[in-house]
């Protein structure tokens, strides 16, 4: 059985995430099983070339990351935060479109270690990057409470 999230205070919690919504990526869903976050393709995430920056990809890809593997503590429950471990990413293609989507899948979970695939692509269906992300939840509570 699927929790269902209060999407506004699963935004309102990640806003404190400064980077990510200075760089305007934003929450579409969550469920258990996938997390969707989008970016509107502005001037300010293209870079030299006139290409959308892989630093911009990279974190609409790590919001979406936090979001997932965070889950039990958008539930309620008394875990700890869950930080990135490790993340590895393979840019496939320059996005085409005006708008990025990232979708998050857990691969594995375990009591404190988790490992998440992230693909983001355009709003055109172009396969952008594939991300890997290794999670570890810590046993202290984040400061912040959701």
């Amino acid at each position: 059985m699927n929790f269902e999230y209060d999407i506004g205070r699963v935004r309102e919690f990640f806003a404190a995430d400064r980077f990510a919504a200075l760089a305007g990526a934003y929450i579409e869903s969550v469920t258990d099983d996938e997390v969707v976050c989008s970016l509107e393709i502005e001037d300010k995430h293209r870079n030299a070339m006139g290409a959308v920056q892989g630093g911009a990809i990279f974190t609409l890809a790590d919001l979406c990351f936090a979001v997932h593997c965070n889950q039990a503590l958008l539930r309620g429950e008394d875990v700890g935060g869950t930080v990135g471990q490790s993340c590895s990413i393979s840019y496939l293609k320059t996005p085409r479109g005006k708008r990025l989507f990232a979708r998050s899948r857990r691969l594995s979970g375990g009591r404190t270690m988790s490992v998440f695939g992230i693909s983001v692509s355009d709003e055109l269906g172009n396969a952008v990057a594939e991300m890997l992300g290794n999670a570890f939840t810590t046993a202290k509570p984040p400061e912040r409470a959701f």
